[in-house]
């Protein structure tokens, strides 16, 4: 399953009804399901000295370059 390591989140599920079809009928359009945006990544951790691969969103990337990689991955449980 198509899952970030470190935030835990997958695929949601999105579509639905339009306005227009509310207010008129009962006409199922159906449910999408909108993955993430997951880039593996070569991550090295300088206070562990090793490298981890991991398959991350970008907003895991973007939380990494904010926090650093070892205080994420030892949040998330990884480290």
């Amino acid at each position: 399953m198509k899952v970030c390591s470190i935030t835990k989140r997958g695929p949601q599920r999105a579509g639905g009804y339009s306005n227009r079809t509310r207010a008129t009928q009962f006409n199922p359009t159906g449910i999408n399901r909108r993955q993430l945006n997951l880039q593996k990544k070569r991550i090295y951790i300088p206070e562990l000295k090793k490298t981890l691969t991991l398959t991350i969103s970008t907003k895991a990337i973007k939380t990494i370059q904010k926090n650093g990689a070892y205080a994420t991955l030892k949040k998330a449980g990884l480290v």
